[in-house]
């Protein structure tokens, strides 16, 4: 099939481009023609709340991308539909997460649109996890522009249903794995990378700083007295996108100094690895959620998980066999915690990793995303 993937990719950074690029990937490997359009501006500078949008690392050569969508220019989103729709593309598919999207995605699908064209959204949140008056108003116009959902985990199936006036074909297909970050270090070869004690236990927030992400319950957790007892650390890796004032606040009322370590900027690619493989524990202490590359990429590095009972997270963390799935509260994040080093639960959670880690091959995404359009046969 000839394939346009239109979305965050290189050099834009990000979980997103990741996953698209990793999308890509995929098809190519199964022998498909694909391209993929990204962003010239992505966002006004204004609208981002992090230090940078653009890659550090070098432009990967084996995938084809263009920079062509400016996502606030309607003339451009009129041009870049008619360049699709030249190239009569079987699938279009659009990565779509927030609202301010909608109408740049909806237009270019609009002008895209051939017979043989089918219009795909890849919804990674319908509604995002801080709401705004956009997402009242935007979302149907996408929505609309599009043949077949795939989501990834059933709460968004929900809130495209909100929308979706047509009943148009949806799918469920679990987030896959992130795999592209090499292979794990020993843990010895870990911390002389970051600089920390190998003797030590870690306890991993990664990811970037949200109110949404539960991060001042992960240290009102860290806390609990009991864990004082175990050689455990709190790493927290990843940027601030809010106010981190609160936070160190935090650490200094509950005397965390010397038990949390913050590496605190935008952990870029070819250092994923140092602080997965240093982890004992990933924790993801989340107050919403609809699903997680974070899970995804300690499943990679088969890491034990501790994530919240919000939106998807309980679907891919089975309680009690590769982590725990606790309520949004720092006692119960605490418990588990305690449980976890207290019972030596890592040894058992990893074999059982292993086994449910094949769920989430990439292959079954694709699969997904063509079955939406397959015929099902009756007999």
């Amino acid at each position: 099939m000839k394939i346009i993937i239109v979305g965050t990719a290189f050099p834009y950074r990000g979980g997103l481009a990741a996953y698209n690029e990793r999308l890509a990937r995929e098809y190519v490997k199964q022998g498909n023609d694909v391209e993929m359009i990204t962003f010239s501006l992505q966002y006004p500078g204004f609208l981002f709340p992090g230090k940078s949008q653009f890659s550090t690392e070098e432009a990967p050569e084996d995938l084809k991308i263009k920079r062509m969508v400016s996502s606030i220019n309607p003339l451009n989103w009129v041009r870049v539909g008619r360049h699709i729709r030249k190239k009569s593309p079987d699938r279009v598919i659009f990565c779509y997460w927030m609202a301010f999207m909608a109408p740049c995605f909806g237009t270019i699908a609009r002008f895209a649109r051939s017979p043989k064209t089918k219009m795909v959204a890849m919804i990674h949140n319908m509604i995002p996890h801080e709401p705004t008056v956009l997402d009242k108003l935007f979302p149907k116009y996408f929505v609309d522009a599009m043949d077949g959902f795939v989501a990834m985990a059933e709460s968004v199936i929900v809130d495209i249903n909100r929308f979706d006036t047509f009943n148009k074909p949806k799918v469920v297909s679990p987030h896959p794995i992130y795999d592209h970050y090499g292979d794990a270090l020993t843990k010895k070869e870990a911390t002389i990378k970051l600089g920390l004690h190998e003797q030590k236990d870690y306890v991993l927030f990664f990811g970037l700083i949200r109110h949404y992400k539960g991060l001042d319950l992960l240290l009102e957790a860290f806390a609990d007295e009991r864990l004082r007892k175990f050689p455990v650390r709190l790493i927290v890796a990843g940027e601030f996108y809010e106010n981190p004032q609160p936070y160190m606040e935090l650490i200094i009322r509950l005397k965390l100094d010397g038990l949390v370590e913050l590496r605190t900027g935008f952990i870029p690619d070819n250092e994923v690895r140092n602080y997965f493989s240093v982890a004992d524990l990933i924790a993801q202490p989340y107050r919403s959620a609809t699903q997680s590359g974070v899970s995804q990429i300690a499943y990679h590095f088969e890491k034990p998980m501790l994530v919240t009972n919000v939106g998807g997270l309980a679907e891919i963390v089975p309680d009690g066999k590769v982590g725990y799935v606790v309520g949004v509260e720092p006692k119960q994040i605490a418990d588990a915690m305690v449980d976890f080093f207290s019972n030596q639960r890592a040894g058992k959670m990893i074999e059982n990793i292993k086994i449910e880690k094949t769920k989430f091959l990439w292959s079954r995404m694709t699969d997904a995303i063509d079955g939406l359009f397959t015929p099902t046969l009756v007999d």
